[in-house]
């Protein structure tokens, strides 16, 4: 039992430090998306010039995610890859500030992109790795990063009315200088063994693994069918005749749904595996979207918010799970980080025809998200069909 205390107090610690770094990294989100395309707008950007600097991570990541990934499997350094990579993203936004011209601002951004992008599946490797060390969950943890979302979110609103546009980038400058710091607390790993670090190496035999890519495609789907809620839920919304607070509290809900699940994700019982959340999750996409097309009332929008637990939460608490579990020793960031590119072009791809569809048939357009959702619901089958079990 005195063994025992103490270790239960490390494993605490570790969790707490890793929820403070969490909340920073998402209060960086909270204010960076509200904020950047504001001061682009006040730097003198047009709308299509705005449009490519907001595009340019979703680009980046995929020559960022690869390096930052292999550097961290192969040296064994997934706290050092994640010290740096935050300190490198400070720096890139600071020198942010001070860039003039479409140019400029473009290959600068482009920079602190490159830094900055790989961050969230590299924490989400050494959450995963450590948590498990400790035996704890990742859900409970990791709910305190949407917490800081919605108050982020609730705060950037606020502040765009109090501070000039072309300070605003200052704010996002502070909030990535609060993840550097908390970096800097996470507390290192225990080492992986000598054999597990040489499997580093071989990181493309995961893509021959026929349920590893299902999962992969399965996520990617059900996250992409998003895009049209993330991109025109707001402006369709205001159609109906709702105000700004009652869309912020719809928007807040379906995050306080996912901190629910989170929450109790640890209690879930063992039938729960991995591909069940993904099922769960794409059964929640098809059933929420499909309702969105067909003009839901306003009375029934709350409910439906709150299937954000399932086509998001459920399906990100799923497919990390099954990376975390399908990649061999040794190659955990490597496996999280083809997840992160293939939900980034995904969500690319869909941002895109989402504005498309919407602009064509309006709130019809969440009907090819709900169809995305289906798509992803039945790579999960493939997957299941495809494990040893059939149901990890």
């Amino acid at each position: 039992m005195a063994e025992s205390n103490p270790q239960r107090r490390t494993g605490e610690a570790f969790a707490r430090r890793l929820a403070v770094f969490y909340a920073a990294l998402f209060i960086t989100l909270g204010v960076q998306l509200p904020f950047l395309p504001v001061w682009l707008a006040a730097k003198g950007l047009d709308a299509q010039a705005i449009g490519v600097v907001l595009a340019l991570p979703m680009v980046v990541r995929v020559f960022a995610i690869p390096t930052a990934t292999r550097a961290a499997d192969r040296r064994d350094a997934l706290r050092a890859v994640i010290v740096v990579a935050a300190a490198a993203g400070f720096a890139g936004y600071g020198a942010l500030a001070f860039a003039d011209g479409f140019i400029t601002i473009l290959i600068v951004f482009a920079l602190a992109s490159a830094a900055y992008t790989p961050v969230m599946l590299l924490v989400d490797a050494y959450a995963l790795r450590g948590l498990a060390q400790w035996g704890r969950a990742y859900g409970p943890v990791r709910l305190w990063g949407s917490a800081a979302f919605i108050v982020a979110s609730f705060g950037a609103g606020y502040l765009l009315d109090l501070i000039a546009a072309r300070d605003l980038v200052w704010l996002i400058v502070a909030a990535q200088g609060l993840v550097a710091i908390a970096a800097c607390t996470l507390a290192p790993l225990r080492p992986a063994a000598a054999q597990a670090r040489a499997l580093a190496a071989s990181g493309k035999d995961l893509l021959r693994n026929p349920a590893f890519v299902a999962v992969i495609a399965a996520a990617s789907l059900i996250q992409a069918s998003h895009a049209v809620y993330y991109g025109f839920s707001t402006i369709d919304w205001q159609r109906q005749g709702l105000n700004g607070g009652a869309i912020g509290a719809l928007w807040a809900l379906g995050v306080l749904a996912e901190i629910v699940l989170f929450a109790v994700s640890a209690r879930l019982p063992a039938a729960v595996t991995p591909t069940m959340l993904l099922l769960l999750g794409a059964a929640g996409g098809a059933l929420r979207w499909g309702a969105m097309a067909v003009g839901p009332p306003v009375a029934l929008l709350p409910l439906l918010q709150c299937l954000h637990a399932l086509s998001f939460g459920a399906t990100h608490l799923g497919a990390i799970a099954f990376v975390a579990r399908a990649a061999p020793a040794g190659l955990g960031a490597t496996a999280q980080g083809y997840l992160a590119i293939a939900l980034g072009i995904a969500m690319a791809v869909a941002m895109g025809l989402s504005g498309v569809l919407y602009g064509r048939y309006g709130a019809l357009a969440y009907g090819a998200m709900a169809l995305a959702a289906c798509g992803g619901g039945v790579c999960v089958f493939i997957a299941r069909g495809r494990t040893a079990d059939g149901k990890s």
